[in-house]
């Protein structure tokens, strides 16, 4: 370990990926960095991890696809990344006239697409008025995704940029003044359709198509206005391909890592870190505090009560698992290759959900528990050994909706394994055989699946009640007079900034956070430092597919 200095220009609680993207704009633009992580890892939730230590396979295990992180930061820092596409975005298994079929919504042909709205629904109208309501976020994503990086605009000056035609100004009061499930109503009619398209407004938050406080609508965006196409893409490597880039940028930068860090103090009014590494106690000053970890956790440090919101709980539940085979669909014109390697959805259907809504809201588990599952090993076996590829052996992971923290609070133990049994049994529905049945067994017997509720990622990560935002999203504009002109990363005390999820436009895999705190920072350092893309004269090598 390097010689801890007593000061350093920059000292970034948490290695996260928002940590370290900010520790390499800053470490390149000439400033000391020091980055401290209480984990004896680095990446925080986007990370790789042998969950089952009887196998060699390297599940992402918290965070699982990108589509938020903006090519220009991969660019400006020269990482090499490839995100690789799904062939397959979606499938929807149904049951229709006794006969299992199934929607399948494909990334690489829109007429397999077209055919199978055909089948479910008997005519093209459903595809067509699918692609406008899609295309609204497409206008969206056009109006607002490149401000993501600039400081904050006033919401009437956003809507400003819309008032061109009428396809825009329809996108801005669909998706930012009225609740989603009004426009969902007007654009769709078939339930499964409407389902299928909710569920981006319901991952990893607790709300419904019509909740007033439009939580639902900035959801939905966050899903579908990354780099202007809203695309979920695979990591190749896993999650834990996209830290180690980061880390290694970090470190290029200059930036020094620190981890298995017990941190003991912090003094927000003189920006004094105080933590105990290999035995020995360590104080550090800085003359900026960047803070990698929800406003939850900042709240311990500050002595002050933390306030959340109703909307900021979270509602999520993630399981892993490790599989020998991939299990046989009822609709047998599918291959399971083609289902898994997409979203597969199961009980989201548009009114099936309003039902679990209300059920979870009463403080139980919902009767039909939706969920949505995909196999990260069918775009990219990289995380398996050649021995697992060549068995056929292949990781999925499950999220369900509708699972808020409230209902696992009071016995977390009892409560997730219920969930897990449902969860798995909405999954089932649709096979020829168990998902149980296909999972790997470990050496003491036990099955190869892991899952976490609410209660267990905010003890893993400190996520406020489970919620993988760590606040409810936030729109990508300004929302108040005193935010307009900031960069979303500002607390109350003086060069302390925000550069995680709890940020304004935080939230997912997107490295915003940490790239807008860095830009504050030099704000205000001014000249003495270069700008945070001007890192090399040469062209950084950044596969994007």
């Amino acid at each position: 370990m390097s010689t801890i200095k007593s000061r350093y220009d920059i000292v970034i609680l948490g290695a996260g990926h928002n940590g370290l993207v900010a520790a390499s704009y800053l470490g390149r633009s000439g400033l000391s960095v020091l980055l401290l992580e209480k984990n004896d890892y680095i990446g925080g939730a986007t990370t790789s991890q042998n969950v089952f230590p009887d196998y060699d396979a390297r599940l992402s295990r918290y965070s699982y696809l990108v589509s938020l992180f903006p090519e220009k930061i991969i660019c400006d820092l020269g990482l090499k990344l490839e995100l690789r596409r799904r062939a397959t975005g979606s499938f929807t298994p149904y049951i229709k006239s006794g006969q299992h079929d199934g929607l399948l919504i494909s990334n690489l042909d829109e007429g397999a697409s077209r055919r199978s709205i055909v089948d479910l629904t008997g005519s093209e109208t459903e595809f067509e008025q699918m692609k406008r309501f899609y295309h609204l976020s497409r206008v969206f994503a056009e109006h607002t995704w490149d401000s993501m990086l600039d400081p904050l605009i006033a919401k009437d000056e956003m809507q400003r940029r819309f008032e061109v035609d009428d396809v825009s100004r329809e996108a801005w009061r669909s998706l930012a003044e009225e609740p989603l499930g009004r426009a969902l109503e007007r654009y769709l009619q078939n339930d499964l359709v409407r389902g299928l398209v909710v569920t981006d407004a319901k991952v990893g938050i607790f709300t419904h198509p019509h909740d007033p406080s439009l939580v639902q609508n900035r959801c939905f965006l966050y899903h579908l206005i990354g780099n202007k196409t809203g695309e979920w893409k695979v990591p190749v490597g896993g999650m834990g391909a996209v830290a180690r880039e980061l880390e290694r940028a970090a470190r290029s930068g200059r930036a020094e890592l620190l981890t298995n860090v017990d941190l003991t103090d912090v003094d927000l009014t003189t920006r004094a870190v105080a933590f105990e590494i290999d035995g020995k106690k360590q104080t550090v000053e800085s003359r900026f505090l960047l803070v990698n970890f929800g406003r939850n956790v900042l709240a311990k440090y500050s002595g002050k009560t933390y306030e959340p919101e109703a909307v900021d709980e979270g509602s999520v539940f993630k399981t892993n698992m490790l599989l020998r085979r991939l299990p046989k669909l009822k609709a047998g014109k599918y291959p399971p290759e083609q289902a898994w390697c997409g979203t597969f959805h199961s009980d989201e259907g548009y009114e099936q959900m309003n039902a679990s809504y209300e059920q979870a809201a009463k403080g139980q588990l919902p009767e039909k528990t939706p969920c949505e599952v995909y196999c990260h090993t069918l775009t990219d076996e990289s995380v398996l050994s050649p021995e697992l590829r060549e068995k056929g052996f292949h990781t999925i992971t499950l999220f369900g909706l509708d699972a808020p923290y409230s209902v696992f609070a009071k016995d977390n133990e009892k409560v997730r394994k219920q969930a897990e049994r449902k969860f798995l049994a909405s999954m089932n529905q649709w096979l020829e055989e168990p998902l149980e049945d296909c999972l790997a067994i470990a050496s003491d017997g036990s099955l190869c699946i892991e899952s976490k509720s609410p209660v267990d990622i905010e003890n893993s990560l400190g996520m406020y009640h489970g919620n993988i935002f760590q606040d409810s999203p936030s729109w990508p504009f300004a929302t108040r007079k005193e935010q307009v002109g900031r960069w979303g990363v500002e607390t109350e005390w003086e060069n302390v900034f925000l550069c995680g999820s709890s940020a304004l436009r935080g939230g997912a895999v997107s490295g915003i956070p940490g790239h807008n705190a860095a830009r504050k920072v030099l704000e205000i350092v001014g000249g003495s430092a270069a700008p945070p893309g001007d890192v090399s004269s040469t062209r950084p090598e950044a596969a994007i597919y």
